[in-house]
């Protein structure tokens, strides 16, 4: 990795909705600033807060975030670190997702089917999601990117179409460090690198599909949204995922 050059999957836990989650979102700064990849639940920015001030830096150092996607728990945070930015910061996606983060659509997976199916739910899930669907995140992207691009930051970053969880879903990949940072696109559990999670793809012969773009790479460590990081023989498990869809 380039000198002066740091990436880190920052853990982020909370008790929400009825049981405790933890996420993932990436972290990659140097000596100047910080761009950070997917932000969370709302309501989270006092851990994001904590979570930078544990290695030292502080929130303000952002310039950039990336957004994989616009499911809830990845721009949830985005109104609020935007709002007590001291600098302005530029927001980045892929076009699909674009108009889902600035609240101009619906998020995807809330159908009106998912909405009505809310009244059979626990309390302490459908309370604070139909909140939040009265009243949902959003923030406004500045720059679009697209499959293959790579953005000139912190020794050069590769955007890398992976749909199938979303339609516009992106994952990254930091070539300095051979770091794949995968969104949802894989998650890791109990120390195994798996493909999506059906259960939240929309669609998952697509999302399966998409594994197979990360074999153009040499990954050495995957960072996974839902599981964090992953280190051992990676692109010899990308490409058995790979082989099976």
């Amino acid at each position: 990795m380039n000198t002066g050059i740091a990436i880190q999957a920052l853990e982020i836990s909370a008790h929400l909705m009825g049981e405790q989650r933890t996420i993932y979102p990436t972290l990659i700064w140097d000596e100047s600033d910080a761009v950070l990849i997917d932000t969370g639940y709302p309501g989270q920015l006092p851990l994001f807060q904590e979570a930078f001030e544990r290695i030292g830096l502080s929130l303000q150092s952002l310039r950039k975030i990336i957004i994989t996607h616009h499911d809830l728990d990845h721009i949830g945070g985005l109104p609020s670190i935007l709002t007590n930015a001291e600098f302005p910061i530029e927001v980045i996606s892929h076009a699909i997702e674009k108009p889902y983060i600035q609240g101009e659509r619906r998020i995807m997976k809330f159908t009106d089917e998912v909405i009505a199916s809310m009244d059979t739910w626990p309390p302490e899930r459908a309370i604070p999601l139909k909140r939040l669907l009265a009243n949902p995140p959003a923030g406004p992207v500045n720059t679009l990117v697209a499959d293959g691009e790579v953005l000139p930051y912190y020794g050069g970053m590769i955007i890398i179409d992976t749909p199938g969880h979303t339609p516009g879903h992106i994952s990254v990949y930091h070539q300095p460090s051979k770091t794949l940072i995968a969104g949802d696109a894989l998650v890791v559990e109990q120390g195994h690198l798996l493909g999506p999670d059906p259960r939240f793809s929309i669609d998952i012969a697509l999302a399966n599909e998409s594994i197979k773009q990360f074999t153009q790479y040499d990954i050495s460590r995957v960072i996974a949204y839902h599981g964090g990081v992953y280190e051992h023989n990676v692109n010899d498990r990308i490409a058995e995922l790979a082989a099976q869809s």
